[in-house]
């Protein structure tokens, strides 16, 4: 059953859910989820229908909150007995690691969650693509590749996840219960296309690529595109809200290639994986991240189909700028505190902070995250739980 909202402009794509004017009110119905009794006068909205309505171009009852674009847990940093999960709207799903990498994972357990390897999930996924950094002769594996030939005939790892299927839907099932959105994100090396293919290629040598050798770009991209959109679309029959897709393309001052560079190499690769994902399920919501600044690609990314951006770092890119142009779609994802915010700042400072990204951004087309990790060691809890209550006060919808 659609809840009723005010009315709202909205900006949408195809295939994207919209919102129509009736009368006095607004019919939403983005996902087919009962949204019955949703007011905007007091919280009333589940995590999930938040989530959705804020990607959708809609005022929720308030603004909602997110710790990033991938999985966070807070386990490690939260008091004994504080449910930090039911202050934050959207949660994303863990890829169950198979059994040879369970063993990596039980050998890293007595260290703390961010020791120097990255994460668990970031060294499963190193695993699943036999990606070893800290080994230089196996760092970049395709480095010494000589001719295009090698490039094709190079074993790529089995990186399906179809396997996992009823695991991610027990997780997705799981989050809906608990009245959160699910979000999912992909096995990479750090992002589905250019990360993934510098990290493997060597970045020196992809950035030559792109430029001297483009039949090799396009043979390395296509392979990586073929694994992501066959996960891509295992993801979204699992019913997720959220597929996060990214490539830290963006750097300070600019980003690490042309634009349109990226519109012949990127721009159509990423749509495809899109659109295998909403051939599956047509009204999933796309969130893109990039670190640094992308501003300069943002348009594009609109007309794939993407219906947010992430993080929007205040040290890089102007939001306000951004609203101005775009409006409220694509939605911001994102946009609290610079690199040294949470780390450094004080909880009344990180309060200022939320509450002067909504005053300047305002309420439609927002989903307030850090902008930066938090997983760093150095970040005290005391910050985390003042942003937490901050988003509750500053994010609420009069």
């Amino acid at each position: 059953m659609p809840v009723s909202l005010q009315c709202h402009p909205v900006r949408s794509h195809p295939g994207s859910a919209r919102l129509r004017c009736t009368g006095r009110e607004t019919v939403f119905d983005p996902i087919g989820v009962d949204f019955s009794g949703a007011s905007l006068l007091d919280e009333s909205m589940t995590g999930r229908e938040r989530i959705v309505t804020a990607l959708s171009g809609g005022v929720p009852d308030r603004i909602p909150c997110a710790l990033n674009f991938y999985r966070v847990a807070l386990d490690a940093m939260a008091p004994p007995g504080f449910e930090w999960e039911e202050r934050i709207d959207v949660q994303f799903v863990a890829l169950p690691a198979p059994s040879g990498e369970q063993a990596f994972r039980d050998a890293l357990a007595p260290y703390p969650y961010d020791t120097k390897l990255g994460t668990f999930e970031q060294a499963a996924n190193y695993a699943r693509w036999a990606y070893h950094p800290e080994t230089p002769e196996r760092r970049n594996p395709l480095a010494r590749s000589r001719n295009l030939r090698e490039l094709e005939e190079h074993p790529f790892p089995n990186v399906d996840i179809s396997g996992a299927f009823g695991n991610l839907c027990d997780q997705v099932a799981d989050l809906h219960a608990r009245g959160m959105a699910a979000g999912g994100t992909l096995p990479h090396l750090g992002g589905e296309l250019f990360e993934g293919a510098w990290r493997l290629r060597g970045l020196e040598n992809f950035l030559l690529d792109l430029i001297e050798r483009p039949d090799w770009a396009d043979c390395l991209l296509d392979k990586l595109t073929e694994a992501a959109c066959r996960n891509a679309a295992v993801l979204a029959r699992t019913e997720i809200d959220v597929l996060s897709l990214g490539d830290d393309i963006g750097a300070p001052g600019g980003m690490l290639m042309s634009p349109a560079i990226w519109a012949r190499f990127f721009k159509p690769r990423m749509a495809r994986i899109i659109r295998a994902a909403r051939g599956t399920s047509p009204n999933l919501k796309v969130l893109f991240h990039s670190d640094g600044d992308f501003t300069p690609i943002i348009g594009g990314l609109v007309e794939i189909g993407v219906d947010a951006i992430n993080p929007v770092q205040p040290d890089h890119m102007d939001a306000v700028a951004i609203r101005a142009e775009y409006g409220i779609y694509p939605a911001i994802w994102g946009a609290v505190g610079r690199q040294t915010t949470f780390t450094f700042g004080t909880p009344d400072a990180i309060r200022r902070e939320v509450a002067a990204t909504v005053q300047a951004l305002g309420s439609g087309g927002l989903v307030l995250s850090p902008a930066y990790d938090l997983t760093d060691l150095d970040v005290p809890w005391e910050n985390v739980a003042a942003f937490l209550e901050a988003v509750r006060e500053a994010g609420r919808i009069e």
